[in-house]
């Protein structure tokens, strides 16, 4: 148990020792076919969630992020990112069904993999991107992470991130 405790802590930190980074500029479309430029909401907090619409987890997280996006309102942008296999059908009947307010942009991949730098991942995962275009903080679904998408633990770093944001 000792050596997989301190193996968890070593990776951890290996992650943590990767932020802050510059988060990777991006355009995608959302539903409508409207582009969002990550470039475009700079001095906002951004919330980058990549999922997909077969995602256990991405849907239970959901009701979260609403939460946060009424807390936060204008000061916090929420994006979701979907990759293949999911497409407009799905992520239409997605956004219907949990009555998202926020858009789900579509990506194949590229954005997905300049963010993870891995192929294959987990989802959800999360990027919080403070308000000068620097990812603060990176959460992958896990036993670690379970208070961050099922629980208060995303409220307090995005607490943080808008209350240094309107500090600048």
């Amino acid at each position: 148990m000792r050596t997989i405790l301190l193996t968890l802590v070593c990776a951890m930190s290996l992650l943590a020792a990767d932020l802050p980074r510059r988060a990777p500029g991006f355009s995608l479309p959302d539903l409508k076919g409207v582009q969002h430029d990550l470039a475009d909401y700079h001095g906002k907090v951004v919330l980058l969630e990549f999922m997909q619409t077969t995602c256990p987890h991405c849907a239970s997280f959901v009701e979260i992020l609403d939460k946060v996006k009424q807390r936060f309102g204008p000061k916090l942008e929420i994006l979701a990112i979907s990759n293949p296999p999911d497409d407009q059908m799905k992520v239409e009947g997605y956004i219907a069904g949990y009555n998202i307010t926020y858009p789900i942009l579509f990506d194949c991949g590229q954005v997905a993999y300049s963010y993870l730098r891995v192929v294959q991942f987990d989802l959800p995962q999360v990027y919080l991107i403070d308000a000068s275009g620097m990812i603060q903080r990176h959460y992958e679904y896990g036993p670690m992470s379970r208070d961050i998408f099922e629980g208060n633990g995303l409220m307090p770093e995005v607490e943080r991130l808008v209350g240094l944001a309107g500090k600048k």
